[in-house]
């Protein structure tokens, strides 16, 4: 009987790896999304002041730029995925409740969750079933982040509504780019795709979709 070859051995483990990071990933990304919508109930059920959302948003990255790299490889790691996106979620209310004080504001919410749900299938279908290699938008995509954040820093002083509609809408870019780019190499770098870290990384991108949908669909309506 034929042993299989060395090539098709590392292929098959490969295989293994890829099908097992996307798995985990899908898996937990779930549950957190889940567990931030029911915080993001709450959230809006209390009528946290407007500040909750700064608040929150800080302390989230807060643990993202110093729990999660310590935790990643571990179990623990599993409980700051939580407490990140339940953080991200119970600080959203106030900004859903703003939202639906519109008299059309469940429309706008519901279509920009619907149209984030599309945006986030469509790409990372579209990696998964092409896997084509997307690592080579990394470099733009961090450059891009970087130019967004000066001009949103500078629209603070400014106030100028074209700028942040043109800011929103370049975010959504952005993330999209960014959902091609994880799942990318979730599927190519299987062995250094951390599925705790891919997670968050994830649900940032949707979560920024999400609340730059808002920001724009709430402009474009009648209120």
């Amino acid at each position: 009987m034929q042993q299989p070859t060395p090539v098709i051995e590392r292929a098959r483990g490969q295989s293994i790896e890829i099908n097992k990071v996307l798995k985990n990933t899908y898996l937990l990304l779930s549950a957190t999304f889940i567990f931030s919508a029911v915080m993001a109930t709450v959230s809006t059920l209390l009528y946290m002041p407007p500040m909750t959302y700064l608040i929150c948003i800080g302390l989230s990255f807060a643990l993202i730029w110093l729990a999660l790299p310590r935790t990643a490889n571990s179990g623990a790691g599993i409980l700051v995925v939580f407490a990140i996106t339940g953080l991200m979620g119970f600080g959203i209310g106030p900004l859903l409740n703003h939202y639906l004080a519109m008299s059309n504001g469940t429309q706008i919410v519901a279509t920009a969750l619907a149209g984030t749900g599309l945006i986030f299938f469509a790409l990372s279908g579209y990696a998964l079933m092409t896997k084509k290699d997307f690592s080579f938008m990394g470099g733009f995509l961090m450059v891009g982040m970087l130019v967004v954040l000066v001009a949103a820093l500078a629209n603070i002083f400014l106030n100028i509504s074209g700028l942040s509609l043109a800011i929103s809408s370049v975010v959504i870019l952005i993330m999209s780019g960014f959902i091609l780019y994880d799942t990318s190499r979730m599927i190519n770098q299987p062995e250094s795709a951390n599925y705790i870290v891919m997670t968050v990384s994830l649900f940032l991108n949707i979560f920024n979709i999400f609340v730059n949908l808002l920001h724009l669909l709430g402009f474009a309506s009648d209120d």
